[in-house]
């Protein structure tokens, strides 16, 4: 187990403010060296918990798949209202303007 809390200092948060491009006022400084330590203690507690017997999880939900299988229908692009939109036709199929020449 790693004390993080000893080692975080006003020394360590400038360089992880360096690092990640973060500019940092003094009086930022304080709260959050303070703020950091407090979510470096609940890591602390965090180790503390019994975890011997506890099996890994493989996933995060235990919920299937709700989408509708696919399934074709000959007739949905026959529809007067596609042939309206689209009204030059080739070989039974919609005939579009080309997108590149």
């Amino acid at each position: 187990m790693y004390n993080f809390y000893m080692i975080l200092d006003k020394k360590h948060l400038e360089h992880l403010a360096a690092l990640s491009r973060i500019e940092l006022h003094k009086d930022e400084e304080d709260k959050l060296l303070a703020d950091l330590r407090k979510i470096l203690d609940h890591f602390k507690e965090l180790e503390e918990v019994n975890t011997k017997n506890v099996p890994p999880i493989s996933g995060g939900t235990a919920l299937k798949n709700v989408m509708r299988e696919d399934e074709v229908r000959e007739d949905r692009l026959k529809s007067d209202k596609a042939v309206e939109q689209f009204p030059d036709q080739e070989h039974g199929f919609l005939k579009v303007p080309p997108v590149f020449e």
